[in-house]
């Protein structure tokens, strides 16, 4: 026991083996879908079958599970510090943030560039390492009663109802033949976009960046559940800093694609929200870099004022 945290509590294998399971749960939907459902109901695919599922999957593995699993290598890192976890956890974040490169996040290049194979190959790396830390150091508990728990349930619960569509899309289902959820949603209901000529269902099947940022958020939640146990200053701040990037970058993402898909498409205005999934010199951009960096220093202000209290 070092300073009243035991092992199991002190890391955060539970909170990264939880997030890799919620990843690989929709991986499997994603190659399931895009294997059986027809080109034509599907977006940016040109061929479909095995090629396609695997296509897909491939760049989901790139975006979002890259820059998520760069969080969950900076919580291993922090619980098992040996010499080699070090190397392949440098290497690990390296590939996996290969996703960053120019055109790697174009939703038209789903055909797995590059960027996207390195990024797979650093996602590897992050599981074998999650898996080494859980067997070396315990997996840990998911026990609930962690400092924000009730506000990560909150908002993760807000951000799982506005996702309906996309997980039902996910799974290359509808929830038109839903009476009570069709009355708050529209899914295969065909609609207009504007700059966009005719029409076409307001939630096309198959997998959608905003669901891609819900995932983000969820993840960011999880992990920042493992923040105040890390032994390590440093790491804590920096993982910190990222998990409020992450947090926000996928939030914008998720409310800009369901702003288009149940506001704009259903015709109560034409004021859309600018894409944000491309990192660029833009006014979103700056807002979203500017939020999350207020948000950070929020919470550093607020687990001070709570430790002080505390004392």
């Amino acid at each position: 026991m070092i300073g009243g945290v035991t092992p199991a509590d002190r890391g955060g294998s539970a909170e990264s083996l939880a997030v890799w399971a919620l990843l690989s749960v929709v991986g499997i939907e994603i190659f399931v879908t895009y294997t059986r459902i027809p080109v034509r109901e599907l977006y940016h695919v040109r061929s479909g079958g095995l090629g396609a599922g695997v296509s897909r999957l491939l760049a989901y593995v790139g975006f979002p599970v890259g820059p998520i699993v760069v969080a969950v290598v900076g919580v291993v890192v922090d619980r098992v510090p040996r010499r080699s976890i070090l190397i392949g956890a440098a290497a690990g974040v390296m590939l996996a943030a290969a996703v960053a490169w120019p055109g790697a996040l174009d939703e038209a290049g789903l055909d797995a560039p590059a960027a996207r194979a390195l990024a797979a190959v650093g996602v590897a790396v992050g599981l074998l390492l999650t898996l080494s830390a859980a067997r070396a150091a315990g997996r840990g508990s998911l026990r609930p009663g962690r400092p924000g728990d009730r506000l990560r349930t909150v908002v993760a619960a807000t951000f799982l109802v506005g996702a309906l569509p996309w997980m039902a899309a996910d799974l290359g289902l509808s929830l038109d033949r839903l009476p009570a959820i069709s009355m708050l949603f529209q899914t295969d209901a065909l609609a207009r976009q504007p700059g966009v000529s005719g029409l076409h269902p307001a939630v096309h099947d198959g997998h959608h960046h905003g669901m891609d940022g819900v995932l983000l958020v969820l993840a960011s939640l999880m992990l920042s559940r493992a923040l105040a146990r890390m032994r390590h200053r440093r790491f804590r701040l920096v993982l910190g800093a990222y998990l409020s990037f992450l947090f926000v970058y996928g939030a914008a993402n998720a409310i800009q694609d369901f702003w288009l898909e149940q506001i704009v498409k259903r015709g109560w205005t034409d004021g859309v929200l600018p894409m944000m999934l491309v990192p660029s010199a833009s006014v979103a951009w700056v807002a979203i870099v500017g939020t999350a960096a207020v948000g950070f220093v929020a919470v550093l202000l607020w687990r001070s004022r709570s430790a002080a209290l505390d004392r």
